[in-house]
């Protein structure tokens, strides 16, 4: 929609009733916006706020906008949720007829919902994810929804939209549901929604569209999904054809050229430490495991579970204090999950900040009595790091040797 200037006459077609309006401070806010000095955000909003009142098809979206810009510049999280609010009761305002309401609407609320999150208000924001949700926004309701433990619900929510055999549904999303569905105890099903995420990724790394570093990650964590069922000879499968094409990465390399897709390994390696942690509650939230850690955690929940390091760093130095071997390689491998996250997340990702994390795990599944279970997860862990980092080699002697505890009937 054509929008004019606002000192141009053509506005007063628009005007509403203004017999109320103080038209001191219309001219007072005209004259600020048209000034030679340029307006804060916070005078911009007053400004816009009274123009809205004379001309809201002009100055209701320049208001919206200015009220998201002031957001991002204060700290406080409650003027965020504040502001974020005005802004979804300004596009409301907007006049039916303009094209794109409905879309800014939802995108308005979006960011209400991110800022009650940020301010810890989860009942809110749950509110708010639900009027998306109706809106065909279902995404954010069923992060929260496997935040909170109820990983039915957000199995249920994710299974009607995302259509059997639809070739848009994104990898993400299948990881997202399988996950969601693993952790409500629907393992078979589970199983098959990830089976097209790792038949798609094979595709994929047929054609030279994706490095074969993904493949192995997400073979991995098939893996373990089909460990968990209790299907050894598909897991030996799996596994064997993951220790293949590390074979062959150390041999040749990666044939197609990446950067930037250490999320994919860090995504799942948080799923595989599921299991190490309490059950979530409303109450209680845990991230979604199996949920992009950056564009998809609640922001509440990331912030707690990054929080969480230097506690669990407190609790490994106590742990290696006491001798308990065993709760201390549990701790410090939900230590290393976190770690990797921050490390991802960071931009820095220098390995050598990372790998004595994972070398450390390595060396206290060495120890006698930690078991053969414990070693072959260490190793896998690390070798799948490595892959991370492309030291080739090295993943594929950590894979090979973790192979003599799992079963792997035949080696490539």
């Amino acid at each position: 929609m054509r929008q004019t200037e606002p000192h141009q006459p053509e506005n007063r077609g628009h005007m509403g009733d203004t017999g109320g309006i103080d038209q001191d401070a219309v001219m007072r806010a005209r004259v600020m916006l048209l000034g030679s000095d340029r307006p804060s955000s916070r005078e911009e909003i007053e400004a816009y706020r009274i123009l809205a009142e004379v001309s809201p098809r002009v100055y209701l979206p320049k208001l919206a906008h200015a009220l998201v810009k002031r957001g991002w510049e204060l700290r406080d999280p409650e003027a965020h949720v504040a502001l974020r609010a005005e802004a979804v009761d300004v596009v409301r305002r907007y006049d039916a007829e303009v094209p794109d309401r409905e879309e800014q609407l939802l995108q308005a609320l979006s960011g209400y919902e991110h800022a009650l999150f940020a301010a810890h208000r989860r009942a809110e924001g749950r509110a708010v994810c639900e009027e998306l949700a109706e809106a065909g926004r279902y995404g954010r309701l069923a992060v929260v929804l496997a935040e909170e433990g109820r990983h039915g619900e957000a199995a249920d929510l994710l299974g009607r939209h995302v259509a059997p055999g639809d070739a848009d549904v994104s990898e993400w999303s299948l990881i997202e549901w399988a996950a969601a569905l693993d952790a409500a105890g629907r393992h078979e099903k589970a199983l098959e929604v990830f089976a097209r995420v790792v038949d798609e990724a094979r595709r994929k790394a047929a054609d030279d569209r994706s490095p074969l570093a993904s493949l192995v990650w997400k073979l991995e964590q098939y893996a373990r999904m089909l460990r968990a069922a209790g299907r050894p000879a598909d897991e030996a499968a799996a596994r064997r054809e993951a220790l293949g094409l590390l074979g062959r990465l150390a041999r040749g390399g990666e044939p197609v050229s990446w950067s930037n897709i250490q999320a994919s390994w860090v995504t799942l390696l948080v799923l595989s430490g599921r299991p190490g942690e309490p059950a979530a509650t409303p109450g209680a939230p845990l991230p979604a495991f199996g949920v992009h850690p950056v564009h998809g955690w609640s922001p509440d929940v990331r912030e707690e579970y990054v929080a969480s390091i230097p506690e669990l760093e407190r609790q490994t130095d106590g742990l290696r204090e006491s001798g308990d071997l065993p709760g201390l390689i549990a701790a410090q491998r939900r230590l290393t999950v976190r770690r990797a996250l921050r490390w991802e997340t960071s931009g820095r990702r220098a390995e050598e900040s990372l790998r004595p994390s994972f070398d450390e795990g390595v060396d206290l599944a060495r120890h006698p009595g930690a078991g053969p279970g414990a070693l072959a997860r260490a190793l896998t862990d690390r070798s799948m790091f490595l892959l991370a980092v492309k030291r080739y080699e090295e993943a594929h002697a950590d894979f090979a040797e973790a192979a003599t505890f799992q079963p792997i009937v035949t080696r490539t």
